[in-house]
This record gives structure tokens, C-alpha cells and sequence, in this order.
């Protein structure tokens, strides 16, 4: 058995005091949370197993991400239940290690997924020629979702598993579960620092990224498509009449007139041979009509790691602060309660995460009607057939 540690510092402080249906009530809030969260992330799983159609590159990273939530429903948050109502670890050293060790790899591999996510989205807008002609074992998905895992382990777990051995004694009592360097203020900054304000920066950089590319194009097409008259595209007197807000008779009037014009040079190309290999109209539309495509397609894609970034952001900036925090003053400064309620937003995440995927992603909602509601469906789908 380890030696304790001279000078070790205090338990953490217990648990409040709450009466017998306070702690029923945040029983039920605690099993409800870890119930939503494997549910959530089976779901996901299923999804990707059954259908076929989100077996895209990018959506093998959910993928990761789902498997490192539902492991923090299924064994972290059940195991610390008894332990948050009570104060008190009843499951002993050995399980301590391994709670300690699932919990901070999962945590870590979920934001490491979201950073090769953003990343992933990054490079598909952005360099989307590139991103689509990739060859290579880096451009593997599954040799990504390795090496998140790799990197996951590397942080956390080996301080977890050795600090005491090289300390040569411990500082966490009997009774208690927490790990060795919890009030070590260097180490959870350096951490920290990789843990969170690293993949913070970096995901924010990639969405502003994403952000001025789409704008950039917005720009540039607004100018393309309107072209002054003299040119050879037809698309400028359709974009005038739109910011004009056109009636009924000039719009009917333009598009009996552009008909002609198409007529015309249809003739005129098939007469002259040297302009028969020219862009056509019907040509300059379809292109045009491919780049709105793109475009308004990417834009869902911000949108939706726009919303996953942020909420990101917000269930992890408050434990990371009050971490450091309550590491450089030994515990002395932060209530155990406000240490409480951000530890647990962290689990909140990962809860939240399957609820995102519906919500920014159209395929993800098709297949998670198709597993829920089959008939509702097969109606759909006949009715789009």
C-alpha cells in the first residue's frame, strides 16, 4: 500500500449536507443524464452502422466522437454518482485508477475530435480540390481516428498511472478518488493549455477561416454573375431584374426575350463552325447553379461547427479556469459546489453532442428517423420518389 504523503494537503471537501429529497432529486437529474448520453451515442453508432450513406470521410470523426461520448455515459458518470452524492469512494484504489484513466482519456479523445472535425471541415472548404483528389495513408480516416486516441492517451493517463510511483508516496486518502497531480498548479496548466486553449485557438481559426473563404466567394460571384451588358452571358439581365424586384409582365417579358437571345446563338453557333465549342448560356447557368450549390453548402457547414464549437466552448472554458484556479490555491479558493457544477458540465457535452448532429446535419436526421421512425420514413421517401 502507497505511504501518504507528509504535508499532504486536506481531503476535498465533502459533500454538502442536502436533505433525503434533494439527494433523490439529484440522483434522478444524474442517472437521466447518463441514460440521455448513452442513448444519444448508440444512436449515432447505429446510424453510421445501418446507413450508408454517412459513411463519408469527414463523418467517420463523429464516428470517434460518438464512441468517447457514450463511454462517458456507459462507465464515468455512473461510477461517480455514489461518489457526488455521498463524498465518499466506494469502489476502491484499483477502480479509482481506472475511472480516473477512462474519464480523462474520453474527455480528452472528445476534444481532440472536435478539433480534426473543424479541421477536417476546414480543408473541405477551403481547399475542396485538394481535399477531394487526397491519396494517401494520411488521408485515411481511421489513421486519424488512431492517432486521436494516441495523442488522447499520451496527456493524462500517464501522470494518472505513475505520478505516485515517482512521487513515492500519495496524496489522495482513503475513501477519496481523484488524481495525484489535482493540486499540482504547473501541470494542469500545461495541460490544460493542450487540452483546451490550443484546440480552442485552433478551432476557432478554422471557423473564421471557413467564415471568410465563404464571404470572400460571395463577393467575387456577386460580381460574376452580374456581368454588364455586351457580354456574352445572359445571367446579368435575370440578376438586374431581381434587385430591380420586377413584375410579373417585365419578368415574363426578359424571359421570352432571353429565350430568343439563346435561339439566336444556338443558330448562329451551329452555323459558325469556330464558335461551336463556345460557352452557351445554358452552360454559364449550370455552372452557376453548381457554385450556389457549393456555396450554400458550405455555408450549412459553418453553421453547424459554428453551433458544435460553441457549445464546446462553454461547457469546457468554466471547469478549465476553476481547475487552474483551485490548483494554485490548494483548494482554499473555490467552493466545492461551483467545482461541482463545471465538472459536470464537461459530461454535459458529451450528452449534447448527438442532439447536434440532427440539428446541423441533414443526413444524420434521415437516418436517425429512419431507426426511430421507419413508417414516417418510407412515407417520405415515397412521397420524394
Amino acid at each position: 500500500m502507497m505511504l501518504l504523503c507528509n504535508g499532504t494537503v486536506p481531503p476535498q471537501p465533502s459533500t454538502p449536507q442536502f436533505s433525503l429529497g434533494v439527494l433523490v432529486l439529484l440522483a434522478l437529474l444524474m442517472v437521466l443524464l447518463a441514460l440521455v448520453t448513452i442513448l444519444g451515442n448508440v444512436l449515432v453508432i447505429l446510424a453510421f452502422i445501418l446507413d450508408k450513406n454517412l459513411r463519408h470521410r469527414n463523418n467517420y470523426f463523429f464516428l470517434n466522437l460518438a464512441i468517447s461520448d457514450f463511454a462517458v455515459g456507459a462507465f464515468c458518470i455512473p461510477l461517480y454518482i455514489p461518489y457526488a452524492l455521498t463524498g465518499i469512494w466506494h469502489f476502491g484504489r484499483g477502480m479509482c485508477k481506472l475511472w480516473l484513466l477512462i474519464d480523462y482519456l474520453m474527455c480528452t479523445a472528445s476534444v481532440f475530435n472536435i478539433v480534426i472535425i473543424s479541421y477536417d471541415r476546414f480543408l473541405s472548404v477551403t481547399k475542396a480540390v485538394s481535399y477531394r483528389t487526397q491519396q494517401g495513408i494520411m488521408s485515411n480516416p481511421v489513421v486519424k481516428m488512431v492517432a486521436i486516441w494516441v495523442f488522447a492517451f499520451l496527456l493524462y493517463p500517464p501522470a494518472v498511472l505513475l505520478w505516485e510511483y515517482m512521487a513515492g508516496c500519495t496524496v489522495v486518502r482513503e475513501g477519496q478518488c481523484y488524481a495525484e497531480f489535482f493540486h499540482n498548479w504547473y501541470f494542469l496548466l500545461c495541460a490544460s493549455t493542450l487540452e483546451f486553449f490550443v484546440p480552442l485557438i485552433s478551432v476557432t481559426y478554422f471557423n473564421l477561416s471557413i467564415f471568410y473563404n465563404i464571404q470572400r466567394r460571395q463577393r467575387r460571384g456577386s460580381t460574376q454573375y452580374c456581368e454588364p451588358p455586351g457580354s456574352s452571358s445572359v445571367t446579368w439581365r435575370f440578376c438586374f431584374l431581381l434587385r430591380r424586384g420586377p413584375s410579373l409582365s417585365e419578368t415574363e417579358d426578359s424571359a421570352s426575350s432571353s429565350m430568343r437571345i439563346k435561339k439566336e446563338s444556338l443558330v448562329t453557333e451551329s452555323s459558325s463552325p469556330s464558335r461551336a465549342n463556345s460557352v452557351t448560356p445554358e452552360n454559364d447557368f449550370s455552372v452557376s447553379a453548381r457554385t450556389r450549390s457549393k456555396l450554400y453548402h458550405d455555408k450549412k457547414i459553418a453553421k453547424s461547427l459554428a453551433i458544435i464549437v460553441c457549445v464546446f466552448a462553454i461547457c469546457w472554458a468554466p471547469y478549465t479556469l476553476v481547475m487552474i484556479i483551485r490548483g494554485a490555491c490548494q483548494s482554499e479558493c473555490v467552493h466545492s459546489v461551483l467545482y461541482q457544477i463545471t465538472f459536470w458540465l464537461l459530461w454535459i457535452n458529451s450528452s449534447l453532442n448527438p442532439f447536434l448532429y440532427p440539428l446541423c446535419h441533414d443526413k444524420f436526421r434521415m437516418a436517425f428517423m429512419k431507426i426511430l421512425c421507419p413508417k414516417k420514413f418510407a412515407l417520405l421517401r415515397s412521397a420524394s420518389c
